[in-house]
């Protein structure tokens, strides 16, 4: 992945320029770049099947006054339109993190006899064997009976306590963390400034998943519905946490955040999402 002519100034636009998410590297990351002398870049991991190609790059950067620093890059190919994506990341953790969320989009492919979706056995496993229908077709052609039931479905495993999570805070720059999470949520009823303030304070977090599972969604087919709750330690000792919600029920399929102060508001929102095109 190294090009021996290619300087480091070279490198680092060319590695910003093209990641996703490259605006959530925090900024003092991004300004101890700027005085980057030479650089190493080498695969750290990678996943490959028939769904899903996933590799993560260590970019190591040896800087001005002599420390180091480290990029992680994540490339995959997710997206409705097979293009592949790259995401950046300053912390190997959150890499992880990012890589373990990524779901194989669902569009069609052929099926063993040449001419089946693909997605019958796949559907079947998570919302068991649908009964023929005879009613009207809904938004992606299954019977409307289908979807009404699937959707049900959705709501009683939303409403479902999830088990306790054992927490194991790391502290790891969870402020600056707090405010990249807040920044990219996209729901005009995420938390406000009161809520920010208070995680200035916070010096350790910890981050679960709480629900995810892919399921129809109004005019999306099987959109991916994901729930993350992000604790934070403060420096009082109390704990605040903030429930993020990734899903790609949206009209082109792309990933969206959404972050809510409560569990049940962030579940009461996956709900409507699958509910509203």
């Amino acid at each position: 992945m190294n090009d021996p002519y290619e300087t480091t100034e070279t490198h680092l636009e060319r590695l910003l320029g093209r990641a996703l998410n490259s605006f959530d590297l925090p900024d003092s990351v991004v300004e101890r770049l700027d005085s980057a002398l030479a650089h190493d870049s080498s695969l750290h991991s990678s996943h490959h099947s028939a769904a899903l190609d996933r590799s993560t790059y260590r970019h190591a950067y040896l800087l001005a006054d002599g420390s180091s620093l480290t990029l992680w890059e994540l490339v995959h190919n997710t997206g409705r339109d097979g293009a592949t994506r790259h995401e950046l990341y300053a912390d190997e953790g959150e890499a992880r993190l990012a890589a373990s969320r990524l779901r194989p989009d669902r569009g069609r492919r052929p099926g063993a006899d040449g001419t089946d979706d693909g997605q019958t056995d796949e559907l079947a496993a998570i919302f068991g064997a649908a009964p023929e229908g005879t009613g009207h077709d809904g938004p992606d052609g299954r019977p409307v009976d289908d979807l009404d039931a699937d959707l049900e479905l959705l709501g009683r495993l939303l409403a479902t306590p999830p088990m306790p999570l054992a927490r194991t805070y790391v502290p790891d720059d969870s402020a600056d963390h707090a405010r990249r999470l807040l920044r990219r949520a996209e729901n005009p009823d995420r938390p406000g400034e009161e809520t920010a303030g208070l995680l200035r304070a916070a010096f350790a977090h910890h981050i679960g998943q709480a629900f995810g599972r892919q399921c129809p969604a109004a005019d999306v087919r099987d959109a991916v519905f994901t729930l993350y709750e992000h604790a934070f330690l403060l420096l009082d000792g109390t704990e605040l946490s903030l429930w993020e919600v990734e899903h790609t029920a949206t009209p082109d399929g792309r990933h969206m955040c959404e972050v809510y102060a409560d569990e049940r508001t962030a579940r009461e929102a996956m709900e409507l999402r699958a509910r509203v095109r």
